[in-house]
Formats: C-alpha cells, structure tokens, sequence
C-alpha cells in the first residue's frame, strides 16, 4: 500500500484529488494539508509516508520550501509537485529543493497514477508537459553536452569564459569585436545573476565550472 499526503489550498482540487487516488489499487491518501505551516505540523507527527503530493502555492508559504526543510529532516521523502506552474524556474527549484516529480493540474488521472507509482518506487518523473523545456532549460538549450551556467546567455557565458582565462575587458573588447562598455555591461550582467561579488568571485565560479583556458595570459 502507497501511503500519501496531500498538501494543496485549493479544497476542490484537494478534494478531488484524494478521491482519484483513494480509487486506485494499492494507494491510500493518510493526511491532507491546506497550508505550509499545516502541512510541516502534518509531517512532523505523521509516521512514514511513502508520496508527499505539494502544491506550489500554499498561500502561507512556498511549496519549494516546504519540500527543502522535509528532505533536510528526511532525506529518503519522496514528494511530488502538483502544480498548475509550466514555468522552466518552478521545475528546476523544485528538483533542486528534492522533488522527486513534477506534474501539472491538468494531467489526466492515468498520468497522476503513473506519477504517483513512479515516486514511490524511487523514480524521478517529469511530466511530457515541463519535461522537453525543462531539459532544454538545464542543459542550456544545447544538446545533451552540459552547459555551465544555463542561467547567462551564449554571449555572457563567453564573456565569462575569457575573463576566467584572465583577460581585461580591453582585451575581451578587441576578442569579441565589442565596445568596452557593451563588455562592462555584459560583466556586469554576469556577476549579478552568479550573485559573486566582485570579478575574482566570478572567475572561481568559472573555473570551478570548466572555463578558463589553458591559453590564459600570464
């Protein structure tokens, strides 16, 4: 038997939800919560719980934070965010926060059951929604090499890259064949979303990260 809490706001969909799933063979829905502050007392009395289903918006409070501090606590927590969020950010913060799936609201009851089974079992599931874009967010529109840094576009992330190698904005300027004030603002977009504070920051970040060549001035 699949053991599963429900953690939504909307009581229709809750609601809904909890009598789907109760319909299925082997899944048994054992608690609800309408907020974030309910749903952390639920789970801080609750005994083993096999899928937590989370909301994003909790109205108290963010799914994505809820389901960080329950994988702090417990590391083995499967959850699954059910959400009505298509957005490229709300997939990757919630696998980032340890969200083991993703589904959108309106997936059909065969996807949420499959989803549900899936989680259990220790899979990661994505829903065909979210899952090319989602992909394609990651690997930074690419193919399926990595790409650091998919937050930056191609020209920052290229920027970056020679000031990793150590190379001035002059230098970079004359490189790209751009204005040194295109190449401080294209600098200054890199620090800001790298969230480092200064240029040393941002060339540990990228080094760390495989740029920077072997090519770098002395």
């Amino acid at each position: 038997m699949i053991s599963v809490l429900l953690v939504d706001d909307h009581p229709v969909f809750r609601i809904g939800m909890a009598a789907l799933l109760s319909s299925l063979d082997g899944i048994e829905v054992v608690a609800q919560a309408a907020s974030a502050a309910e749903a952390r007392a639920v789970l801080a009395d609750a005994g083993e719980v096999d899928v937590v289903l989370m909301d994003l918006d909790l109205g108290d409070g963010s799914g994505v934070e809820v389901t960080r501090d329950l994988i702090r606590a417990r590391s083995d927590a499967k959850v699954l965010v059910v959400t009505m969020h298509e957005d490229d950010d709300a997939v990757v913060a919630s696998v980032r926060a340890g969200a083991r799936g993703y589904l959108v609201k309106s997936a059909p009851p065969q996807e949420v059951e499959r989803a549900v089974r899936a989680v259990a079992d220790g899979a990661m599931i994505l829903s065909p929604a979210v899952a090319d874009r989602a992909m394609n967010y990651v690997l930074g529109g690419r193919s399926t090499t990595r790409v650091p840094f998919p937050e930056l576009t191609d020209r920052e992330r290229e920027v970056l890259d020679l000031v990793a190698r150590g190379y001035d904005n002059q230098v970079i300027s004359r490189r790209l064949v751009l204005s040194p004030k295109t190449v401080r603002n294209h600098v200054a977009n890199v620090l800001a979303k790298l969230a480092v504070p200064d240029r040393s920051a941002a060339i540990v970040r990228a080094r760390e990260q495989g740029l920077g060549g072997a090519d770098a001035p002395a």
